[in-house]
């Protein structure tokens, strides 16, 4: 499909503030979702090559904001724009989902860097002064979109495709990135295909090296985080990371909770937790 509505700059630009006027006074389809509990992560994630309809691709352009459009529009080649514009629609409906005491329409969000460089709501144009300290994490690749999303915790997520073509010895990459027993439980599995899926499973979980290097004491890494790992639409692996949850009067964590949504936004919803598109492979309970 030809992306034309990528390209229609002028028009859209000339017809953004009769847009705004119209399309943030009707009230959001999108189905409200209770927050998520302080030891559950919530996942939405959606399949681009699901999303042809350009009626609908426009409407999710008019949510961006001036900027998130001029890099849409910067990314070379339909596909990319494609994929940037639906990263940034995700994660502004799946965000408005989470209602409190008062109704938060998509384009209406805004957004800043904490001190981390990480980014994060910004509610101070919000009326609401009780909305909680709602944390996400977005990752793509170029057939699945995924948006995670915590309660008090920051939230780390990766997404990797199963099939994913490696282009690089295996276990020569794994000695310069992994650890000497990663290396070594891969050096052990004799089956070539066995041994790529293991490689991209930890290859998935590495993501948060960085992540948890950006909070923590790299010395102490494992002391407040907890992780998972899954099976995620027959084609993916996904992994997930949290702040583990002290509320436990002090006695422990509590295993991670997750819930797992398919979306293709304004249009369906789908929870798919405890369903074959969901396997717990680590870490879930």
């Amino acid at each position: 499909m030809s992306l034309l509505w990528l390209r229609r700059r002028v028009n859209f630009t000339m017809n953004t503030r009769c847009f705004q006027r119209n399309f943030c006074a009707a009230s959001s389809p999108l189905v409200p979702v209770p927050l998520p509990s302080p030891v559950e992560t919530h996942l939405w994630y959606l399949v681009p090559n699901e999303v042809k309809n350009e009626t609908l691709l426009n409407k999710y352009l008019e949510l961006l904001s001036t900027c998130e459009r001029e890099n849409v529009f910067r990314m070379s080649g339909d596909q990319l724009r494609k994929r940037a514009l639906l990263a940034r629609a995700l994660v502004r409906t799946t965000i408005s989902r989470y209602q409190t005491n008062c109704e938060v329409h998509p384009r209406s969000l805004r957004f800043r860097k904490n001190i981390y460089g990480k980014p994060e709501v910004d509610w101070q144009d919000v009326d609401d002064r009780h909305l909680p300290p709602l944390h996400f994490n977005i990752s793509h690749t170029s057939s699945l979109i995924a948006c995670g999303v915590t309660v008090n915790s920051p939230i780390g997520i990766d997404v990797e495709e199963k099939q994913r073509k490696l282009k690089n010895n295996i276990l020569a990459f794994a000695r310069r990135y992994f650890s000497p027993y990663e290396v070594e439980l891969l050096t052990a599995i004799s089956d070539p295909e066995f041994q790529r899926q293991e490689f991209i499973k930890l290859w998935t979980l590495k993501a948060f090296d960085i992540v948890i290097n950006t909070f923590d004491d790299p010395k102490n890494l494992t002391n407040n985080w907890q992780f998972a790992l899954l099976d995620l639409a027959g084609s993916h692996y996904a992994a997930i990371c949290t702040e583990k949850d002290r509320t436990a009067g002090g006695k422990g964590t509590l295993p991670m909770k997750l819930t797992v949504w398919r979306t293709i936004p304004f249009v369906e919803d789908e929870c798919v937790s405890g369903t074959d598109a969901v396997v717990a492979i680590a870490g879930l309970t």
